[in-house]
């Protein structure tokens, strides 16, 4: 077979169409032959356009470099047959083929024909795992050099390098999987099947194909890795701060001393060794992590013992496991076995995976997501689901091939289960790693899995309310509802057109007249539902607003529903789940006699009936038990009815949760509440109190020198309009001029920090019709497309960027160094009195004759207001600048607390004229 040649095309422009006139600025082409590059074609090209200054600044081309260079119509004939008999390349066709395309079409060429291949359809399918494949993100995972990102020049040579890299990876693939991969390949958007075809005849010819895997259902897995309880060497806990000096002297060459780190390590130590409950507030700069890392792994090595550390957010489960654990085994020059565990929920089920794998007929997204599990499964040690980058319409088979309790006596001998195979690590590791949710999880359990922890240390603690919120939360979605109604019922027919349905019609081991009460019961179901929710509606107290949308409190005295609403739909749905169990069971008797293919529809089938059931559940949670702890709001758009329509359930208080789940470990083992924010000025039990936390339990404050704050300084705008008695018009005109000025003084690099969508939005919205930051690059949440981490990850890509954020980003980001130059608040971070939930646990407090507005109101948006500033610096060589927008924290009495709750920073209060003023001479030097 006479080996390929690949054209990699890269193409730089001033904007994404062709057809409205943008033009190609740069164009760069690799051949690549053998896998080894040839010859490369590059050049500038001028577009006969200025070129707009956001790509500029993307791609560090000016109008100068472009001015004296060819234009397209003179190169066009060379690039034409430059890629004559290619294979077309680029990291992303479906922009640089159509692109160039039609820029032939302009110029008069024909149109070219021949094979092309996306890199990123090829990268994702083989590396399911990496955090994002934008060309930058990917290459820099891959180790791949990149000199200069969106660079035409560099760019090709970076995709040649990744097609080659993807080549490497295919031939490292088990055969079976690479066989699987093919047959599959047909399905995709480019002509990648050759490449999988190639990859397949050499590693016929190989002989060492079985080597680190096994295999389950002819798909291939990595060999289980069994933790073994590491030896306990000679360590002992270092008392004296001499020794823990020295410790670290050794692991790290440029160490600085932080006593308050010292001193927390002792009392996590002291806890640990006493079994004592303690709380621990951490500012940022102690080194936290370390702290009780170090005291817990020499508890639990001395001891013979396990240790359970839980966290809230899966960035800091990473950063523990990736960053600060092998920190930790180098300070203590020892080995550490560790098990990292999640809710059952969390890992793949491997029958249930095995079983979709026969269906042929599905979607681009379903094969798609096939083809990347199938590559993840032959590496994964874990089996956590949360490895994969899942993109596309993906989410839904994600879901469907969840481990859950009704798939845990599989139906297949010998199945490998990596959730068991968590849970047996657990048994043997001297830490064990896991989340909130978790430790909350095993509260429901017959058999608790956490019952042997020694330790716990519980970081971000503050979180663990919002965990144990979350994990009663009840959701009803219409959305939802009609969705999981579709994946059985034809919208079109009402007649149920589900695979196993259909397959037992055609059979007949289950009476006709019971299929045939199945079918109408379901007609009958369906139609009620509309029936009940439409009613619903119209008894909704909808108001006129600006923006069509609403929400509040959902009681059953603001809503005169009748007692009897939703009975009938709950019981009639019950009737019908229990039939269609009864059939399905007849199937459940004899599995082996069912073909792959039926095997496949059965496990969907009853996916379906157990989604049912979950959702039956929350349904009768919302609307047919009510529990005095419990508050339930609705959210609904008036222009989008009833699609639109989200009922929530969640509970006001979760001392006695927490209680339950932490009750008997006490006294038996040390447990550790840690956070960088546990207390507010004036109130330090306020944290405590909701964790259900008794007066006993001691709170340690440990504070970083005040020289890792150098760096940081704080501002309070004094000429901003007061927020209480301006339109809010008037205020957003405001905070965005004071946003331009502080972008244009900073050079951008900086948060804007709301507390409610609609003024971001609007803010937003101002800035670009003024058009004054054009030449800046803006993103903001609910507005920009992405994740919250993803938007993170672009603003810290481009240098002069802004990012604009509400709830999520004042807490649990990082942008250490120059990437961050200033923080701006909007407003002081108080809850709307209205929304349903904080009303909830006012009218409650309220009604215990307690002051709402100090007690709840004022600690939490102080709580958030450090965590806002907490944004800021994150190093001890950070520099940057904390903006107030919010005149309230200068004129109410209680501002002073806001202003106490900061460490002992210089704190200015200017005219926003003066700021400006500081930050450019600031800036400058």
């Amino acid at each position: 077979m006479e080996s390929q040649t690949y054209a990699i095309v890269d193409l730089e422009t001033t904007g994404h169409s062709s057809q409205q006139g943008d033009r190609i600025i740069q164009i760069a082409i690799v051949l690549m032959k053998d896998w080894k590059v040839v010859s490369t074609y590059t050049s500038f090209v001028n577009p006969g356009k200025k070129i707009p200054y956001f790509i500029q600044d993307l791609t560090h081309i000016s109008d100068k470099d472009v001015e004296e260079a060819p234009s397209f119509e003179e190169q066009a004939e060379q690039i034409y047959e430059i890629l004559q008999d290619k294979v077309f390349v680029a990291h992303n066709t479906d922009f640089d083929l159509p692109f160039l395309q039609a820029e032939f079409k302009r110029v008069g060429l024909p149109k070219w024909f021949g094979k092309h291949m996306d890199t990123v359809e090829l990268s994702k399918i083989l590396f399911p795992t990496a955090y994002s494949f934008k060309l930058q993100d990917i290459t820099m995972e891959l180790g791949i050099q990149l000199t200069h990102a969106h660079r035409a020049d560099d760019d090709a040579l970076a995709t040649a390098y990744l097609l080659k890299t993807c080549w490497e990876k295919l031939l490292a693939l088990p055969l079976v999987t690479t066989e699987q991969l093919h047959k599959r390949s047909f399905r995709l958007k480019s002509n990648l099947s050759q490449l999988f075809l190639e990859a397949i005849h050499i590693k016929r010819k190989l002989s060492n194909d079985l080597q680190n895997h096994i295999y389950y259902r002819d798909v291939a897995l990595k060999q289980p890795v069994k933790i073994k309880k590491a030896d306990r060497g000679e360590l002992h806990y270092p008392s004296s701060f001499k020794e823990k000096e020295k410790l670290f002297e050794v692991a790290f060459d440029s160490f600085e001393v932080r006593p308050d780190q010292f001193k927390m390590m002792d009392i996590v130590w002291q806890a640990l060794v006493t079994k004592q409950e303690i709380m621990t507030e951490a500012s940022t700069g102690i080194g936290k992590t370390l702290a009780y890392l170090i005291p817990s792994i020499i508890f639990a090595k001395k001891n013979t013992c396990t240790v359970g550390i839980s966290s809230y957010t899966s960035h800091l489960l990473d950063q523990i496991l990736l960053e600060e654990l092998p920190k930790a085994k180098a300070i203590l020059k020892t080995d550490v076995s560790t098990a990292l565990v999640k809710g059952m929920e969390h890992y793949v089920d491997m029958d249930r995976f095995c079983d979709l794998l026969q269906v042929k007929n599905d979607s681009y997204d379903e094969n798609f997501m096939k083809m990347q599990l199938l590559v993840w499964l032959q590496e994964t040690q874990t089996g956590d689901l949360g490895e994969i980058t899942v993109s596309g319409g993906g989410q839904h088979f994600i879901d469907k091939i969840r481990r859950t309790e009704t798939t845990s006596d599989t139906r297949h001998k010998g199945a490998y289960d990596f959730y068991i195979q968590a849970l047996t690590n657990c048994q043997n590791a001297d830490l064990v790693i896991t989340n909130h949710a978790m430790v909350l999880a095993d509260l429901g359990r017959k058999e608790p899995i956490l019952e042997n922890i020694s330790g716990w240390i519980l970081d971000e603690g503050h979180q663990f309310i919002q965990a144990a919120t979350i994990r009663d939360e009840k959701i009803f979605s219409y959305t939802q509802w009609k969705y999981l109604f579709g994946q059985i019922e034809s919208t079109e027919t009402h007649t149920i057109e589900h695979p196993f349905y259909l397959g037992m019609k055609r059979q007949d081991k289950i009476p006709r007249r019971q299929l045939t009460t199945l079918e109408s019961s379901f007609r009958e179901i369906t139609a009620l539902f509309d029936n009940e929710i439409n009613s619903f509606i119209r008894q909704l107290p909808l108001r006129r607003t600006k923006t069509h949308q609403h929400k509040y409190s959902f009681l059953r005295s603001a809503i005169p529903l009748d007692p009897s609403f939703g009975r009938e739909f709950s019981h009639k749905l019950t009737q019908w789940i229990q039939l269609a169990e009864s059939v399905t069971a007849t199937y459940l008797r004899y599995p082996d006699e069912l073909s792959k293919k039926q095997q496949a529809n059965l496990a969907d089938w009853q996916f379906q009936l157990g989604e049912l059931k979950i959702r039956l559940a929350e349904w009768n949670a919302l609307f047919l038990q009510y529990q005095e702890e419990d508050t339930s709001w609705i959210e609904i758009d008036t222009r989008s009815m009833p699609g639109s329509l989200h009922l929530f359930k969640r509970p006001v208080r979760v001392e006695k949760e927490i209680t339950k789940v932490l009750q008997s470990f006490r006294h038996q083992s040390g447990i550790i509440w840690t956070s960088g924010t546990l207390t507010v000025p004036n109130d330090e039990r306020f944290i405590a109190q909701q964790l259900g936390l008794s007066e006993n339990v001691p709170l340690y404050q440990f504070q970083a020198p005040k020289s890792y704050y150098d760096g940081a300084s704080v501002y309070i705008v004094e000429d901003m309009p007061d927020i209480k008695t301006v339109s809010q018009t008037a205020y957003i005109e405001a905070v965005a001029d004071a946003i331009v000025q502080t972008v244009l003084a900073t050079q951008g690099r900086c948060f804007v920090l709301f507390t409610a969508q609609d003024m971001l939005r609007k803010t937003v919205e101002l800035i670009q019709e003024t058009g004054t930051l054009d030449d800046y690059m803006l993103f903001a949440q609910g507005m920009s497309s992405g994740s919250r981490m993803r938007l993170l990850k672009m603003f810290q890509r481009f240098e002069h960027s802004v990012l604009f954020g509400t709830n999520s980003f004042w807490e649990g980001v990082d942008v250490p160094g120059d990437a961050l130059s200033a923080v701006i608040v909007v407003r002081l971070p108080f809850s709307s009195p209205e929304e349903p939930f904080f009303k909830a646990k006012a009218e409650r407090m309220a009604s215990k004759g307690m002051n709402t507005f100090y007690k709840l109101s004022l600690p939490e948006a102080i709580l958030r207001f450090r965590q806002g500033f907490g944004r800021l610096i994150r190093s001890s060589h950070d520099k940057g600048v904390f903006i107030v927008l919010d005149r309230r924290i200068d004129t109410k009495s209680y501002g002073q607390e806001f202003m106490k709750a900061l460490p002992d920073i210089p704190i200015k209060k200017v005219s926003l004229e003066h700021m400006v003023f500081e930050l450019e001479d600031w800036y400058n030097h």
